[in-house]
């Protein structure tokens, strides 16, 4: 019986090649509630709802829409249906205004009334609750408005069924507060939503029911009231887990970089690092807290050798870097693995094999012209191995890789130049809950042997119990140094939005720089 059921999905399958992403697969959402979708990274989540958009077709099976049977040849014929995908990577255009996107690709678009439009898309948003200004461009926009603007997007085509794939990823505590309101009220206005997301936290707060995922399969339906994260990670996982997370204490002597008045600014002027001075010791693990764009990425940048520096010191076995290439970093033997942001616009080429990602960073150490693939083939098979990489073997497109096994991928290059300084920007960032505890055993073993880490997060609870100390960035300064054994979320908070007056910054920065002397 599909009573009330918005969707129902009936034992799909779908393989590409060899590879089974989803086998006898059910699931049903009703209408009017909130629907969690969890798994491990590579569990067939996005395959799932990639079918159920129209953009995969399933091997066998069958998907129902308000009782209806329905066969979906493209993405097209899913919103005709009424069901709209929000994806991680945003499809806007950023010179357009909100209303020019929306409209974008509709019959007729060239003949509409903008007028009547734009009052049209400010009714919708008053009613769902989405914060938009019609004429406002993309490239204008914070992250949280793109994304409110997509929800947006699909709502004026129709949509009453909208999949969100990993929607909090790259927003701020403030912006996922907001997007829960807009979920809600969608709900009240019995639409289905369906959320997949790795972190138990916001399943547990927006969720009404959560099906499970595991290796391609459906393990269970709960609704959230008879559950919780414990229950959840098991059911994911197949096997009890430890959710603790250890801060490792080793012997903190030596200062392995100092970073003295550093200052930077953007193309268009706009100083981006305000003279930040911090140092970091070897087998410490030093957590940086702060609003996305506080000035975090210009930091880690800057500190590969990525980003321009207007002035200051960046002091590293005696020598400043600053104003050296990333290249000429390597070449003097100054070992600083960074994993950026985007793993696959900075990190890694998405069209090339493992092997080849390897080759990329050790080609610079090899000598002659031809490469020797070897190395890298035995590094590759080592990699993937020592971080459980899911994937057909090492000759397999990175892009073909779930996020989190893209994320090992890099990692696992990067760890296995044997850095001095590790610099890290958020690097669970899209992962299940066993991956990040994968990587932050692989990130206390790097603390154990000495190295020096800079873990750039967004999760305060996890950088509490992982990091030494923290320090706050709130618009390209630094707000405070805390240790993390006996600072409060509330604090860091604050410190966060910059609400630390000029005397606390001083203390603050003071006392660092005692730590940091005192080390010489």
């Amino acid at each position: 019986m599909m009573e009330n059921n918005y969707i129902s999905m009936k034992n799909i399958n779908k393989s590409f090649g060899k590879v089974v992403a989803n086998k006898n697969i059910n699931l049903a959402v009703r209408k009017g509630e909130i629907h969690a979708l969890l798994g491990e990274n590579g569990a067939g989540k996005s395959t799932l709802m990639s079918m159920l958009s129209g953009v995969y077709t399933p091997d066998s099976g069958s998907i129902f829409v308000k009782d209806k049977e329905v066969q979906f040849a493209a993405p097209k014929d899913a919103i005709n249906a009424g069901i709209g995908m929000i994806y991680q990577h945003f499809k806007l255009i950023d010179v357009l205004t909100a209303t020019e996107n929306i409209i974008l690709g509709q019959k007729n678009s060239l003949f509409l009334n903008q007028k009547a439009l734009s009052e049209k898309i400010r009714k919708m948003s008053a009613r769902f609750g989405l914060d938009i200004d019609p004429d406002k461009k993309v490239y204008d926009m914070s992250v949280g408005e793109k994304q409110t603007l997509e929800i947006l997007k699909v709502l004026h085509r129709g949509a009453e069924i909208l999949i969100l794939d990993e929607p909090t990823a790259v927003l701020t505590p403030q912006e996922t507060a907001k997007l829960f309101k807009i979920m809600n009220r969608m709900k009240e206005e019995g639409c289905a939503v369906v959320f997949i997301t790795h972190k138990m936290n916001e399943v547990m707060e927006v969720a009404d029911r959560i099906t499970v995922l595991r290796k391609g399969e459906t393990v269970e339906t709960v609704d959230k009231g008879a559950t919780n994260p414990k229950h959840l990670t098991e059911l994911m996982m197949g096997c009890p887990v430890d959710l603790s997370i250890k801060r490792l204490e080793t012997e903190k002597t030596k200062v392995a970089m100092e970073v003295k008045n550093l200052s930077a600014f953007d193309v268009e002027g706009v100083q981006v690092l305000k003279d930040i001075n911090f140092g970091i010791y070897s087998g410490e693990i030093l957590g940086v807290a702060g609003i996305a764009g506080s000035g975090q990425k210009e930091l880690c940048e800057a500190l590969a050798g990525l980003y321009p520096v207007k002035q200051g010191e960046i002091i590293f076995e005696n020598e400043n870097l600053v104003g050296k290439s990333p290249s000429e970093i390597i070449a003097k033997g100054i070992s600083m693995s960074f994993i950026p942001e985007d793993r696959l616009g900075m990190g890694l080429v998405a069209s090339m094999d493992i092997v080849d990602n390897i080759v990329l960073k050790l080609y610079q150490r090899q000598k002659g012209l031809f490469i020797n693939r070897k190395p890298a083939e035995e590094k590759s098979l080592e990699i993937v191995k020592r971080l459980d990489i899911q994937t057909p073997g090492i000759n397999h497109p990175v892009r073909m890789l779930s996020g989190g096994n893209i994320q090992k991928v890099l990692l696992g290059r990067e760890l296995d130049l044997k850095p001095h300084v590790l610099i890290t920007a958020y690097p669970v960032r899209g992962l299940d809950i066993n991956s990040c505890h994968t990587i932050y055993d692989i990130l206390n073993e790097e603390k154990q042997k000495g190295v020096a880490v800079l873990y750039i997060g967004e999760d305060l609870d996890v950088l509490l119990e992982l990091c030494d100390r923290i320090m706050v960035i709130c618009d390209g300064e630094v707000t405070g140094i805390v240790d993390a054994r006996n600072a409060t979320k509330e604090e860091i908070g604050l410190m966060m939005v910059g609400a630390v007056d000029s005397k606390q910054k001083q203390e603050v920065r003071e006392d660092d720089n005692a730590n940091n002397n005192s080390c010489h």
